[in-house]
């Protein structure tokens, strides 16, 4: 093949507990699921060893080439691998700076592309590329329901028989995890556990599941961020299974089907961007 394009989701914390610290990192306890709001992400074969790099929409394109991760992913899979070069664009679908995991879908998206493009299957080889370009890389390979520990790079896989529907309001400044830690360390906390959403989400308990809804970065991430507080409360008007992705800025609202997800989406009547999706894995969207 000389070109390969994948679809890489988004991600939704259902829930976020820290639950302590090590070696200078926080010590997550996260159930997490990929959703269908998907960057495109395409690989183009090259004749030489170089990586080029573009961005498109949601403001991708001030990323710089040095701090992408994209770009960083691809690099490190060519050295590994011995492969030649390869022309990586991603058209951005994910919001940036929401909480959403768009940047490790864009890394992940990469070096799933690649590894298509030039038939590498050592996937232990290809975790271990994921877990030096980020915390969460690894899992967004694969996507799916999961619960994620340590710094979201221990992954206890989860079949849940549950096909949820998202409606997620994202705000249009994002919030810097680094400055979402910061305060959160300021903060009095109590550190907990997430094994009843992990549960619940085995055994298809919607109702528990719901119950269960928690981000322990909420408060910080309102600091940085007010219009992520706007963007829970207009969420939680709309189900009462509602909460904040990741360290925000958007907010989602889960619902059991998709005639409630859409009769939310257009009862909605706030100033932020607004998208519907539901559960979903990365794929191919095509090769040739």
């Amino acid at each position: 093949m000389e070109r390969v394009t994948v679809l890489s989701p988004a991600k939704i914390n259902l829930t976020l507990h820290i639950t302590g610290a090590e070696g200078g990192f926080h010590m997550l306890d996260s159930l997490v699921t990929t959703v269908g709001i998907c960057d495109a992400v395409t690989a183009v074969s090259r004749a030489d060893d170089k990586i080029t790099l573009s961005m498109h929409g949601m403001g991708s394109e001030e990323i710089p080439f040095e701090i992408n991760n994209a770009a960083r992913a691809a690099q490190l899979f060519m050295r590994r691998f011995k492969t030649r070069g390869a022309d990586i664009s991603v058209e951005k679908r994910i919001p940036i700076g929401a909480g959403l995991g768009g940047s490790s879908a864009d890394a992940a998206g990469a070096l799933n592309a690649l590894a298509a493009l030039y038939g590498v299957n050592d996937f232990s080889a290809i975790e271990e590329i994921a877990d030096e370009v980020g915390s969460d890389t690894r899992y967004m390979l694969y996507g799916g329901w999961a619960r994620l520990k340590g710094r979201g790079n221990v992954i206890h896989r989860i079949e849940s028989p549950l096909k949820l529907h998202f409606l997620i309001i994202a705000p249009h400044g994002g919030v810097s995890a680094a400055e979402c830690y910061r305060l959160y360390d300021k903060l009095p906390h109590v550190y907990s556990s997430g094994e009843g959403a992990a549960a619940a989400a085995e055994r298809g308990d919607f109702g528990a599941l719901a119950r269960s809804v928690f981000n322990a970065l909420y408060l910080p991430a309102t600091e940085v961020s007010p219009d992520t507080r706007v963007a829970v409360h207009e969420a939680r008007s709309l189900s009462a299974a509602a909460g904040m992705t990741g360290s925000g800025s958007a907010a989602f609202a889960v619902f059991e089907n998709q005639e409630e997800c859409l009769a939310a989406c257009k009862k909605y009547n706030g100033k932020f961007c607004a998208y519907t999706a539901e559960t979903c894995v990365p794929r191919i969207l095509y090769g040739e």
